[in-house]
């Protein structure tokens, strides 16, 4: 894991760009703290920098990695897996190499396949690979966006980064926060491909930009090659062995473990009381035959902990267990600013406060990599809005459908507001590309009718006819939708926008790399989703029990309570539980939302603000307020984005 900058000059560098890169670098000190390294051709107008977290090759593993003579260049960040297959055959065939870092590879199979290379990679990636023959770059993001990667196209000149204060540092790339994506943060989901920036862009998964010099100015072409492709419904077998896509999801999930256990470092476990990151445990201790370090955070609201079903699942794996406490003041204050510092956006939940919390403990226990479930509920339908629209849109008993979704409203009320709408709601766009609006946007869509008459006259003529719900619509692929089942449409669309941009973001990688810390989701191995897209909905969702196929491939290793739990969503107790949390989000109201700063970001309009919090306050609905909640930590970290890199400026490195 690392971290990889740099641009790309249709001309010569500038003299001052060298210094630039510099602090580009230095930027994402954070993402790499154990060395650092620079690609500068002034006549070839390219500049590559890189940050190492050494996981892989310890001792020659530095990067960039160029070849002789500077043809080729490559600054990675992330893993590749199965690498030693290729080195292997790359060998046998008079291939040599400098290095045992897994990141050469991708030279090897780029001189060999050309741009097909992508489709012999796997892993979780991000990368930029310099061709001076072909006076191209070519950037690339692994399949499903687990490594973020941000740039900014001039004319003629590209800049990208793992993450967009690395752009910021460089002063020819503007810093203005985007008034269209402020609105899509206040509801929740951002436009896929969109930052929190004007003109920084974020490269979607599965995609490479190859970026080309023609005389002056630069070409770039955007290329797919990879997408989660459910099969057209008409073509599922009517008869098929249950038995068969168990066990291929076992096969496939244990393969991912095993190779994702691979590193010249320790590999530690998260550990949540969710099957996702119970049976990750499991496997990993089975394949490891000895116990493994994992690592939970405990709540203290009971609503919200499941830190006794982890210990459970802990001692019967006689895993080396680390319980992580959290509370009010650990969640809010210098941590919340911090994390919205990292990850560069809003959010709506201090569920990644706490995340970054863990990961700085993974690092004080001497662990630089730990396995994930993220991806479980994405490829097994495991959140109650899809089981929602599994049961609206894919049973055919009416009986049987109102038993179930009654079930699970009974279930999920907690959630109710943030989670699930209480309200079924519908928007033309979406109607229009899946044939219903799915259940996941639906709360957000209630979260927008809240913000949008908060916004400052200027913004809200300036976003007069911006739909932010049909933007988001028009980032899917039609083609990856049509002939589907109805839960594949669901899940297809997660995917492409709360996947990517809430839960390996804000979730994830962001806030991992806060403390040099790498997280390998091993659901996101590509051979396992490609298992999982064949797996029949009924399989995914069978009766009322969501992820049932994958229940099935792990019970060996789970606690009988486990296999029969239901999905409990993973929350932090939001701000209105208790006085402790409400007392820390009113010094945040105070420091952050007053009318000076208010005026300073100019999205907003004070009055109305504060008028919604009086609102707020007075609140004793629990719907209400979990969705009033939502909104107010979208507003609060919405003006420290803007404090952190407008008003002050990002400084050149952040403190870990």
């Amino acid at each position: 894991m690392c971290g990889i900058t740099g641009f790309f000059r249709a001309g010569i560098l500038k003299d001052s760009d060298p210094d630039s890169l510099e602090r580009m670098v230095q930027t994402l000190h954070h993402r790499g703290p154990d060395g650092t390294g620079r690609f500068v051709r002034p006549r070839r107008g390219i500049a590559m920098g890189h940050t190492r977290l050494s996981i892989n090759d310890l001792e020659t593993g530095d990067q960039p990695i160029f070849s002789p003579h500077d043809r080729f260049c490559l600054t990675v960040n992330g893993e590749f897996y199965d690498f030693k297959k290729h080195r292997s055959l790359a060998m046998a065939e008079g291939e040599r190499f400098k290095c045992k870092s897994d990141s050469e590879i991708a030279l090897t199979l780029y001189r060999k396949h050309g741009l097909d290379f992508v489709d012999h990679l796997r892993g979780e990636f991000a990368f930029g690979l310099y061709d001076r023959d072909e006076e191209s770059l070519i950037l690339v993001r692994d399949r499903f966006g687990i490594r973020p990667l941000f740039f900014h196209l001039q004319d003629d000149t590209v800049f990208y980064a793992s993450e967009a204060k690395a752009l910021l540092a460089h002063p020819d790339v503007p810093v203005k926060l985007d008034e269209k994506a402020a609105l899509n943060q206040l509801m929740q989901v951002m436009v896929p491909g969109t930052s929190a920036f004007q003109g920084i862009r974020a490269l979607p998964p599965g995609h490479m930009a190859i970026i080309r010099k023609r005389g002056e100015r630069l070409e770039l072409t955007m290329r797919k090659y990879w997408d989660l492709d459910f099969p057209q419904d008409a073509d599922r077998p009517k008869e098929y062995d249950a038995q068969e896509h168990v066990e291929r999801i076992r096969e496939k999930l244990i393969e991912s473990i095993v190779f994702r256990l691979e590193a010249d470092v320790p590999v530690g476990c998260y550990l949540s009381g969710g099957i996702d990151s119970c049976c990750i445990l499991g496997l990993a201790t089975g394949a490891m035959q000895s116990p493994v370090k994992a690592f939970t955070i405990s709540f203290d609201n009971a609503d919200y902990d499941e830190s006794a079903i982890a210990r459970q699942m802990a001692e019967s794996m006689q895993a080396d267990h680390e319980m992580i406490h959290l509370k009010a003041a650990d969640l809010y204050g210098k941590n919340y600013r911090d994390t919205v510092r990292f990850t560069e956006r809003t959010f709506y939940n201090t569920l990644g406060v706490a995340k970054m919390l863990m990961s700085r403990r993974v690092r004080e226990c001497g662990y630089k990599t730990v396995i994930t479930g993220e991806g479980a509920d994405e490829l097994f339908a495991g959140y109650p809005a899809l089981k929602r629209d599994m049961f609206l849109h894919g049973l055919k008993d009416p009986a049987e459908r109102a038993r179930y979704q009654q079930m699970l409203n009974e279930s999920n009320r907690l959630f109710t507001g943030a989670i699930l709408a209480e309200e079924e709601a519908h928007h033309p766009a979406w109607e229009d590309l899946c044939g219903f609006t799915p259940s996941w946007i639906q709360p957000w869509m209630a979260t927008l009718k809240l913000a949008q008459p908060l916004l400052s006259d200027e913004t809200r003529d300036l976003l007069a006819g911006y739909d932010p719900v049909a933007a988001i619509a028009e980032q899917i692929d039609p083609n990856m939708l049509r002939g589907r089942h109805a839960l594949d449409k669901a899940q297809y669309t997660w995917v492409k926008c709360q996947l990517e941009g809430q839960i390996l973001n804000w979730g994830g990688d962001r806030v991992d790399m806060a403390s040099s810390m790498e997280s390998r989701p091993a659901f996101l191995d590509h051979h396992v989703a490609e298992a999982a897209t064949l797996v029949p909905p009924e399989l995914r969702i069978k009766g009322n029990i969501e992820k049932w196929v994958l229940r099935e491939a792990v019970r060996g290793v789970l606690p009988e309570v486990l296999y029969k739990r239901e999905k409990f969503a993973f929350m932090a107790p939001p701000a209105h539980t208790d006085d402790a949390k409400m007392a820390a989000v009113e010094k945040l109201i105070t420091e952050t939302l007053s009318a000076e700063k208010i005026k300073a970001a100019g999205l907003l309009n004070f009055d109305r603000v504060h008028s919604f919090l009086d609102d707020y306050r007075a609140d004793t609905d629990s719907v209400s307020l979990v969705r009033k909640d939502t909104l107010l930590n979208h507003m609060l970290t919405l003006h420290m984005v803007h404090e952190h890199f407008v008003t002050a400026g990002e400084p050149t490195q952040v403190a870990v």
